[in-house]
């Protein structure tokens, strides 16, 4: 979900008194705050060895260790739906006009949510919670860095 010129209104301009969300808000979501991304790939090149990814005690039927999901999944673990992040995005912003939802627009899948149980394993763990990346996110676009959004 992308903080929306739509609800942030533009440099200026008197904001909206309702803005359209698409599909029902439902849908469920997990956030990761990008440095975090880096912070964790960083890690795990850092502090983490090949032989720690598999569980070597899995035999094929010869006897040969079975190397198998060694992949390392990056994420928060945590969910939430669609329509609380607008929320939480609509309260950082002050924005007092109505969240509307066009559920005739699709939802796209309900749950997107990764195992991080691995990562953590390994000795990473997310520290921003998505209320502060909603913080951090909007006062770098009042600042306005975005290069998509001139400010005055």
């Amino acid at each position: 979900m992308n903080l929306s010129p739509s609800l942030l209104g533009r440099a200026g301009e008197r904001p909206p008194e309702a803005v359209t969300l698409w599909g029902t808000g439902r849908p469920m979501r997990e956030f990761l705050w990008s440095e975090e991304m880096a912070d964790a790939s960083v890690h795990v090149l850092l502090n983490v060895d090949f032989k720690d990814t598999y569980d070597n005690s899995i035999k094929n039927a010869d006897g040969i260790t079975e190397i198998r999901n060694c992949h390392i999944n990056v994420g928060t673990g945590k969910e939430i739906s669609i329509r609380q992040v607008a929320e939480l995005i609509q309260k950082e912003i002050g924005f007092q006009g109505e969240l509307q939802w066009d559920a005739s627009k699709p939802d796209g899948t309900l749950k997107k949510l990764t195992d991080v149980s691995k990562l953590h394993q390994l000795g990473w763990h997310h520290k921003i919670e998505i209320d502060e990346g909603i913080h951090r996110l909007y006062e770098w676009y009042k600042k306005g860095i975005s290069i998509n959004h001139q400010t005055v």
